[in-house]
């Protein structure tokens, strides 16, 4: 039997693509948000973390209504090339945005229980505040960062409501881990979707052993 890769590479595309967008934007909006009063902070949050609460299925299909080949926002990506509708790439934006809050939240949670004392001693020094934040703030924080990270990762790997909202199930263009054994499953090939399914419990097995081993690593050179 011939087995068609294309699902797995084109979740790991996926996946990828959107962790490396959720790790940038989840660090930039949890960094600033914490510092924000709490009345500010409490509506942000709730805004950033609305995706984590909402079924996939309602995220794909508010993604619809904003970036639908009828919609203007569509309309107006269509002139320059750019289609999230039945698109890989679409995935990705799907992907993003339901494993967005969970990178989000680790990491405000990592920065609020920062010792800020460090900080203030960084600038005491004369160093500047990028320097502070990279190799000060984000080393002492890695743990939180790192968890977020997995979890965008894994959340993004097994996305399914907001993906075949937005971008469907098709063979070769659009098909994911999650798409397809959905489709075999209901095709009646229940081999063919275990298949699958253990693809995918393996890769996540191997994620989460890594960053086990990782922090294990980190842990003892703590202690020396």
């Amino acid at each position: 039997m011939t087995i068609d890769w294309y699902p797995l590479l084109n979740s790991l595309r996926i996946a990828a693509i959107s962790c490396v967008l959720v790790f940038f934007s989840g660090i930039f909006f949890a960094y600033y948000a914490h510092r924000l009063p709490r009345t500010v902070k409490g509506l942000l949050d709730v805004v950033l973390t609305l995706p984590m609460v909402l079924p996939p299925t309602v995220c794909g299909y508010f993604l619809l209504l904003l970036f639908g080949a009828k919609r203007p926002l569509g309309i107006f990506l269509a002139q320059f090339g750019v289609k999230f509708v039945m698109t890989w790439y679409g995935g990705v934006l799907a992907a993003a945005v339901v494993a967005f809050p969970l990178m989000y939240r680790t990491a405000r949670g990592a920065f609020e229980s920062f010792d800020e004392t460090l900080a203030y001693a960084g600038q005491t020094l004369g160093l500047s505040n990028s320097y502070i934040f990279w190799r000060i703030r984000m080393p002492a924080c890695r743990q939180g960062i790192l968890a977020g990270t997995v979890l965008a990762f894994a959340r993004a790997l097994g996305e399914y409501g907001a993906t075949s909202m937005l971008i469907g199930y098709t063979p070769g263009r659009t098909a994911t881990i999650s798409t397809t054994v959905y489709q075999l499953w209901r095709t009646d090939d229940e081999a063919g979707a275990l298949f699958w399914v253990l693809v995918n419990l393996a890769i996540s097995t191997v994620v989460l052993l890594a960053v086990n081993l990782l922090e294990d690593k980190q842990r003892r050179g703590a202690k020396r």
